[in-house]
């Protein structure tokens, strides 16, 4: 992020920086709603859920819903979590499938134990870091959330966050909470060397040692920053977090191309502006 930006949650609070008319871009703004849908399938991803079987999922900080139409196209069914009400009320607007909850993350999932087989959350941990009340620690508030949502999660599944970590110690802290709270897993970093692809999720694991996942444009890049980070029992550090600008584009498009044609999707054939040839469609 450009360090002429001011990130979102210096503005304010989420239930008053989403307000209404941040709320409609994401059901107006095509490109806003596009880079939602490809950090979804990501996640979704990442669960590594049964191949074929419709699952029931948490989605954490779902907005207007928008990464609840992915897990609905890909057949599970779902619940949202969501602090702001403008947004709960574009995704009512927009008659998502999932069912609907208003609710304050850092005050705890208020869901029975092993309700879930597994649970995502696109651009919302990072909120969780900053105190915007004075009875706000973001340390406690940050277990609470991690220790309630452990509980509301079958053994053996995943929670996968993508977020915005702002430095190395605000990692460490969120990291650190989740390890208290009883899980294990790691940081996948996809496209580590790129200053416009990179992103962060963090993976993590209820119960048992899950070989964490690779993170993406591992093949293309050269290897000068991590793209795994993980941990199980003990602090680490989050070093090389600013990594070097480099290419996204051809590597990451061929990439995700591939990865749904695996998932035996349809997709777009391969043009000259993706440097490769077209292939034959049986």
């Amino acid at each position: 992020m450009a360090s002429s930006c001011r990130r979102p949650e210096h503005t304010g609070p989420p239930d008053v920086f989403y307000n209404e008319e941040e709320a409609k871009k994401y059901s107006q703004n095509s490109r806003m709603i596009e880079i939602q849908t490809q950090m979804s399938e990501r996640a979704v991803e990442l669960l590594n859920l049964p191949e074929g079987q419709a699952c029931y999922l948490l989605d954490v900080g779902c907005g207007s819903g928008l990464s609840g139409d992915y897990l609905t196209e890909e057949g599970h069914h779902w619940v949202g979590v969501d602090i702001s009400t403008a947004m709960l009320d574009v995704a009512l607007d927009r008659e998502v499938e999932g069912d609907l909850l208003l609710g304050d993350m850092g005050q705890g999932m208020p869901f029975r134990p092993g309700t879930f087989d597994g649970c995502i959350s696109i651009s919302a941990l990072q909120w969780l870091c900053n105190a915007d009340k004075r009875s706000h620690s973001p340390p406690k508030r940050l277990y609470t959330f991690f220790s309630t949502l452990y509980s509301s999660l079958a053994r053996g599944c995943r929670a996968v966050f993508q977020l915005y970590p702002e430095n190395s110690e605000q990692l460490e802290l969120i990291t650190s909470q989740a390890m208290r709270a009883g899980f294990t897993g790691g940081m996948v970093v996809d496209y580590p060397n790129s200053s416009k692809a990179k992103k962060f999720f963090l993976c993590l694991f209820t119960g048992g040692t899950g070989v964490l996942p690779k993170g993406l444009g591992s093949e293309t890049s050269d290897r000068t920053v991590a793209n795994q980070v993980q941990y199980s029992g003990q602090r680490c550090r989050f070093n090389n977090m600013k990594g070097k600008s480099a290419k996204k584009g051809r590597d990451w498009i061929m990439e995700k191309k591939e990865r749904r044609r695996r998932q035996g999707k349809e997709v777009r054939p391969d043009t000259k502006y993706t440097g490769r040839q077209r292939r034959p469609h049986f």
